[in-house]
């Protein structure tokens, strides 16, 4: 995609010269904080503004490599930095509608747009020119010659060592090979997000007896039971989310039911995995292209891990204790099936006694949980307060604003004593034109020098309740509320002066840090007393039940660690593989590559198997899955600070701002490691996450 922020000037077609007349993305919107006009934005308008955008964009890398002026800061980063407006504005509005509105006309427009988008970006990386230029910059300032603030030096390093990893130093010849090559990936990355989509849909399991509905609870068979209306379908449709796991798998009583959900989980996917052994193979030719032995060293070659070694050594210390703890777990949960019967226990039957544990011998019922914890409330009266108590924000809500579908809303985040900050938009309900899963996107980012203030949005797939019933979510959907919404700051609370750097702008493998972060709020007492409220009677949560909780946190662990880590060493196992490795099964490269990691287990599948991993195949984390427990380190040597500092007496604000400040604000503006040390006071501690994950 193309780089964000607000432009300098550039050459090229105005937009009304380029047809633009009555288009909303020609010019920047007027409504506050830049909100793009939602009222006025339609489908027909998408191909025009790209066209526009795209020939703009051409036309500044033209300019910028024709340019005879020494090249600077001011002179060369910036306005490539800025890239296009119109680009920029249409690129923002319709990469979130395909992911959240995902219309078939959408799907289709991605199609033909995403090869040229592709394109684009290797016009700019690849213009041996205009990387003579940069090149010149870069020789300047490591010689101390060129006037550069730390974050735009910072800057220039991202920018050159961005351009050398995309085959800035190739030849002509090889330079046009690339091109041609990462088309191609492009393609095949888009194809496969789009089956992905389809095959979820497909997969949902069709229930007519409601009988065989036992477990589920009024809410789950009216959302069960409008799912299958709005499908034209009798009886019920049990809909699927993205991982494997299905959490209707802890409550199905009738058994048969539980297997058809599992397989139609885990059985997803037909042509999904040949694509997916497509893209590997062509990411590890483009990585043998640029002078790597795989496409896992290419790709964090610019993350804070820089060396395959590092990764294997984070799953070196995880996989054998996880395993471990799953075994443990396994007898435990076998003991529990057979005492029902079950003599030879299936992966079906997993969550379901797992569930039955959690509640009979720590006591934790989730259907008597479930009630207190109510959609909007669990927003305003939880996310909002927390951030709020840590960091003194406030929330307006906008019904003057027009979001960018109905089901979502908008609120202005203000600081405690009442400045604007931008806003936020909350889009939680499941539709079949939304991707399954949940993320953060944003409209518009901060920047100092430009003005722009952030929109931000957090997108969920949370079932749609019944008419005229209250929204529940379940207690792992009020953790990924937190989660999201630490994204969210991160974009909110950003202050830095350019916007290529800001809020998110991180590397890959720490931009879960600060939401692995937020997620410490959802059980507080202080937080709990207020969001967690009975959906009837609206009471407090008890307080036994939230002890209940707590005891049982690490229940499942063992689980949970080794589900992740076998989609987090799939991803990696796929793309350590060199470009002369031809996989022609790649049901049984997976299997190969589990039972090689040690991870393979009869009841227990990756959290993502390879015909449906869509972050690695298509969503910005190939070979970088690890990145959850990477940053998860940080995260837990940084819940680790809040307590300590919590326990020292400091307040709570004081505390919050001085997280702000030295994580939130800076962004992508300076090197994560430094500017955590500074903060810390010392470099992570592994201890923490080993700790909390029950791996010491």
């Amino acid at each position: 995609m193309v780089t964000v922020g607000s432009p300098a000037p550039v050459p090229g077609p105005s937009g009304a010269e380029a047809g633009l007349d009555g288009n909303p993305f020609a010019r920047a919107s007027t409504l506050p904080y830049g909100m793009p006009d939602f009222a006025a934005i339609r489908t027909a308008h998408f191909r025009p503004a790209f066209a526009a955008g795209i020939a703009e964009q051409r036309a500044l890398i033209a300019s910028l490599a024709a340019s005879t002026q020494e090249p600077t800061f001011a002179t060369l980063l910036e306005p490539l930095e800025h890239g296009s407006a119109i680009l920029r504005r249409v690129s923002r509005v319709f990469f979130h509608l395909v992911g959240a509105d995902g219309t078939p006309e959408l799907l289709e427009i991605e199609k033909e747009i995403s090869p040229q988008l592709a394109a684009l970006e290797d016009l700019q990386h690849l213009d041996a020119a205009l990387f003579a230029r940069l090149d010149a910059l870069h020789r300047a300032a490591v010689a101390g010659t060129a006037e550069l603030t730390a974050e735009q030096r910072h800057i220039l390093e991202r920018t050159h060592q961005r351009f050398l990893l995309r085959g800035a130093r190739l030849d002509a010849v090889r330079r046009e090979e690339l091109a041609a090559l990462n088309q191609e990936i492009s393609q095949a990355q888009t194809a496969f997000s789009q089956a992905v989509k389809a095959d979820l849909k497909a997969a949902a399991v069709h229930v007519e007896d409601e009988a065989q509905l036992a477990g589920l609870d009024a809410g789950q068979k009216g959302a069960a039971r409008a799912a299958a209306q709005e499908a034209g379908r009798d009886g019920f449709l049990l809909t699927l989310i993205l991982p494997t796991v299905q959490p209707l798998l802890s409550v199905l009583e009738d058994r048969s039911v539980r297997e058809r959900l599992h397989r139609a989980s885990v059985e997803r996917g037909g042509r999904t995995w040949e694509l997916a052994a497509q893209i590997a193979a062509l990411r590890a030719r483009r990585a043998e292209m640029l002078g790597f032995e795989d496409f896992a060293a290419l790709a964090v070659a610019d993350r804070t891990a820089a060396l395959p070694v590092a990764v294997e050594d984070l799953f070196g210390h995880a996989i054998g204790p996880a395993m471990a703890n799953l075994e443990q777990e396994r007898e435990r949960i076998a003991a529990r099936a057979a005492a029902d019967g079950i003599t030879e226990l299936a992966p079906w039957d997993w969550p379901f006694y797992a569930e039955r544990i959690r509640q009979e011998e720590y006591a934790v019922d989730r259907a008597e949980l479930a009630p207190y914890f109510v959609l909007d409330r669990v927003l305003e009266d939880g996310v909002f307060r927390a951030a709020g108590e840590v960091y003194g924000l406030r929330f307006l809500e906008r019904e003057d604003l027009v979001p960018p579908h109905p089901q979502a809303r908008i609120w202005e985040v203000r600081e405690a004593d009442g400045t604007g900050i931008g806003l936020f938009i909350g889009d939680y309900f499941t539709r079949d034109t939304k991707r399954g899963g949940a993320w953060m996107t944003s409209l518009s980012v901060q920047s100092r020098r430009e003005g722009t203030s952030p929109i931000v949005l957090n997108t969920m797939n949370v079932s749609a309740p019944a008419p005229g019933e209250p929204a529940l979510v379940s207690l792992d959907e009020v953790r990924t509320m937190f989660h999201e919404f630490g994204h969210a700051l991160h974009g909110l609370l950003s202050d830095v002066e350019h916007p290529s750097v800001s809020g998110t702008a991180v590397p890959r493998d720490v931009v879960e840090f600060p939401s692995q972060v937020n997620e410490m709020w959802a059980l507080r007492p202080e937080i709990l007393e207020h969001c967690a409220r009975h959906a009837v009677t609206g009471e407090s949560v008890p307080p036994r039940l939230v002890a209940k909780v707590e005891a049982a946190s690490r229940w499942g662990e063992g689980f949970a660690t080794v589900e992740y880590l076998a989609a987090a060493v799939l991803d990696w196992r796929w793309h350590r593989m060199g470009a002369d490795v031809v996989v022609t099964d790649p049901r049984a490269f997976e299997a190969e590559q589990l039972e090689a990691a040690g991870l393979a287990h009869p009841l227990v599948a990756p959290r993502y198997r390879t015909g449906y991993f869509d972050h690695t195949f298509s969503g910005g984390y190939a070979a970088g899955y690890y990145s959850y427990l990477w940053a998860e380190a940080f995260d837990a040597d940084s819940v680790a600070w809040f307590e300590e500092q919590l326990a020292a007496g400091v307040p709570l604000r004081e505390a919050g701002e001085a997280f702000r400040a030295g994580v939130l604000g800076i962004g992508g503006s300076r090197d994560l490691l430094e500017a955590y040390r500074e903060f810390r006071g010392r470099d992570r501690d592994v201890r923490f996450l080993l700790e909390r994950r029950g791996l010491l």
